[in-house]
């Protein structure tokens, strides 16, 4: 993949740096604020940026705001945003901007190389992948904003929000150490529950996540 890596900290550049070309990635640039972010991902149209959302100049959420502006021009721009804490806030302004393509991953999990390249391909691929302390957060709020939603099951969210993290059918499976078959029931039960019975199941999968995202982070 051809990647763009913002971030103020150059140790942490260069440290990403040495991870993705190592995997056999290209870093195409890597900026430390969020106006050469924007620039960067804009001009170079990356397979995916992976940007730190508090930056230069404002070094409060400089590179969400960068990212959504990119989002604006380019809907499915690629975009795996870093963040030291998590903010619920931020989500709602990040899946608003597109479809898929997007992530929401703590910089503590970069320490986990794997997870992290993982999470980078996926949303190089499409997906939506959010932080397992985010699905937690989520997963405490009030269900009961969104009357479809509030009628999953406790197996049934647990599915769900494994779904948000990214996680294949196979991994869910896993995770739940069930079946492949019983978690393909457990999604288009979701699926037929929150109205998404005609497109197709990739569709499915990132509109059921943004759902439940934008039900999630309204404060």
């Amino acid at each position: 993949m051809r990647i763009v890596i913002a971030d103020d900290s150059a140790l942490l550049r260069q440290g990403l740096r040495l991870i993705l070309e190592d995997d056999g990635h290209e870093v195409v640039a890597d900026v430390e604020d969020g106006p050469s972010m924007k620039k960067a991902a804009l001009e170079l149209e990356p397979d995916l940026t992976v940007c730190d959302i508090r930056m230069p100049p404002s070094h409060t959420d400089e590179g969400l705001r960068a990212s959504v502006d990119v989002r604006h021009e380019h809907p499915n721009a690629p975009i795996l945003l870093l963040s030291q804490y998590v903010v619920l806030a931020y989500a709602e302004d990040l899946v608003a901007s597109g479809t898929g393509s997007i992530g929401y991953v703590l910089k503590d999990r970069v320490s986990d190389i794997d997870a992290f390249l993982d999470s980078c391909r996926r949303v190089a691929d499409g997906g939506t992948v959010l932080d397992p302390h985010v699905v937690q957060q989520l997963l405490l709020r009030d269900r009961h904003g969104d009357a479809s939603l509030a009628s999953l099951t406790a197996r049934e969210t647990e599915v769900l929000g494994l779904m948000a993290e990214g996680h294949t059918n196979a991994g869910i499976a896993e995770a739940l150490c069930i079946g492949e078959g019983g978690v393909e029931k457990h999604c288009q039960r979701i699926f037929a529950k929150l109205g998404l019975t005609e497109a197709d199941d990739v569709h499915r999968r990132v509109t059921a996540v943004l759902r439940y995202l934008k039900r999630g982070a309204g404060t």
